[in-house]
């Protein structure tokens, strides 16, 4: 079930909401478990069990590292437990992966397990790895309850696409939180903006963006409008489900850190990853890169933790050799920024700005492609080594059907949007205004919102490999 699709809006929603408010503090919990299973299961229930065993796992073994914690019985818990769940995941993920590129070396053919990707396992194995981490660690209580532990795993606001919520970040809120007015308002009103984000923009720009990587009559302009389109599409996309995230969790009385922050208008590569994915970069960055040394250690082996971090970093996007490249890309930039590139470009901003845009718009080719053999003859093509013509007719009239388009989600991608509106509200009469219209404006919203959803056809998962 998708949080853009009929069903979920019309249906599965408004009966989670009632049931949830008219059930008792105690059993709150109980509700959203067992909504989020039947969420889950709505797609693939036979994958149910990997989350089962995953969540119970993670309980008993928090509970062993806990009682253990001044034994060497602790360490050997939380390893049992990290094997476990990246072994579950492995299977899942990366045994296809494995299997293709060893029969490829030794001319074996050991048949493919084929297994479909259970939706989210990514995102909730790295929740219950971050539990035991943190429970080993003394940051925090292991969980006595299994229903607020389960709630937290399986949690359907953030299960299939995050952000990546901490244990540590809502223990609290597990047991306790606040339900109020304006907590729902805030709730709804982000939930609509991040399906807008999605519905009204991410799937439209990828509709051209699906129209220019296979057109009729390929050309470099089809191949630049496919490029920016995919970027456009996969920041709106993303960014539109954690919206959806933050919104429903709010609405169930749960604050989820924000995953991302304009990270198209960031000035080195460094920050662009300071703002975008809010929640992996960071995961990544306690639980593995500052464990093997961070930057305080030797030059070559901080160069070897980042080159490690950021081959996990792509491969937990997706089992193939295009998203490692990808994050090996990042990595090797994120040195030369900080050895050389930074220093040379810190006075000119705008020659920065262009930098990265150009290098993230070329390396989300790889993101998207198939295989790098596919990402290269794209990127080639973009700087005009295909032999292509600079335009078509067809990439004429694409461009200029989809300009507006284009031009709305670029802004919509910056800040500017968000400072307009709270430069806005500083005038009183604005505010009230602003104020008066905003139900009636969130109720279009969600109208235009399901035309859309009714109308159209083209409504793509871009998750399934996370």
């Amino acid at each position: 079930m998708l949080f853009s699709s009929i069903s979920f809006l019309y249906y599965f929603i408004p009966t989670v909401v009632v049931f949830y408010f008219i059930s008792p503090k105690g059993l709150k919990n109980t509700v959203l478990l067992i909504s989020s299973l039947f969420f889950y299961a709505w797609g693939e229930p036979k994958y149910l069990i990997f989350m089962l065993i995953t969540i119970i796992q993670g309980y008993c073994f928090g509970l062993l590292i806990e009682k253990y914690h001044n034994d060497r019985w602790a360490k050997f818990f939380l390893t049992v437990s990290i094997l476990i769940s990246l072994g579950l995941l492995s299977y899942c993920k990366y045994a296809d992966f494995f299997l293709t590129n060893f029969n490829a070396i030794t001319g074996s053919s050991i048949p493919l397990l084929s297994i479909a990707l259970p939706i989210g396992i990514s995102f909730y194995t790295f929740q219950i790895l971050s539990y035991t981490i943190d429970v080993y660690r003394r940051e925090v209580a292991a969980q006595k309850n299994i229903i607020h532990l389960a709630t937290y795993i399986t949690m359907f606001p953030q299960l299939i696409a995050g952000p990546i919520v901490r244990y540590s970040d809502i223990a609290k809120q597990l047991e306790h939180r606040t339900h109020n007015f304006s907590n729902t308002a805030i709730g709804i009103r982000r939930f609509l903006i991040g399906l807008s984000k999605k519905v009204l923009i991410a799937n439209v720009i990828g509709e051209l963006a699906a129209i220019s990587k296979s057109p009729s009559e390929p050309s470099i302009l089809f191949v630049w409008m496919y490029a920016v389109a995919n970027v456009l599409q996969i920041y709106f996309d993303f960014s539109g489900y954690s919206d959806m995230a933050i919104g429903l969790g709010k609405l169930f009385g749960f604050q989820f850190l924000e995953n991302f922050h304009y990270p198209y208008s960031s000035n080195s590569i460094t920050e662009f990853w300071r703002r975008w994915h809010i929640s992996l970069g960071s995961w990544f960055r306690d639980y593995l890169y500052i464990p093997l040394g961070g930057s305080r250690v030797s030059k070559w082996k901080w160069i070897r933790n980042l080159m490690l971090v950021w081959i996990a970093t792509g491969l937990w996007h997706g089992a193939a050799w295009n998203f490692v490249l990808w994050g090996l890309l990042f990595a090797i930039l994120l040195i030369i920024e900080k050895q050389w590139l930074l220093r040379h470009l810190e006075k000119l901003k705008l020659l920065r700005h262009c930098y990265v845009l150009l290098f993230i718009i070329v390396s989300f080719i790889l993101f998207d492609a198939s295989s790098i053999a596919e990402a290269f003859s794209v990127i080639r093509a973009m700087f005009g080594a295909g032999n292509l013509p600079l335009i078509t007719v067809e990439s004429s009239y694409y461009f200029k059907s989809y300009a507006l388009l284009l031009v709305i989600s670029t802004m919509g991608a910056t800040p500017l949007p968000a400072k307009l509106f709270h430069l806005a509200q500083t005038n009183p009469i604005l505010e009230r205004i602003f104020n008066l219209l905003e139900p009636i404006c969130l109720i279009l919203l969600l109208a235009v919102n399901t035309a859309f959803l009714i109308d159209g056809s083209f409504n793509p998962f871009l998750y399934f490999r996370f």
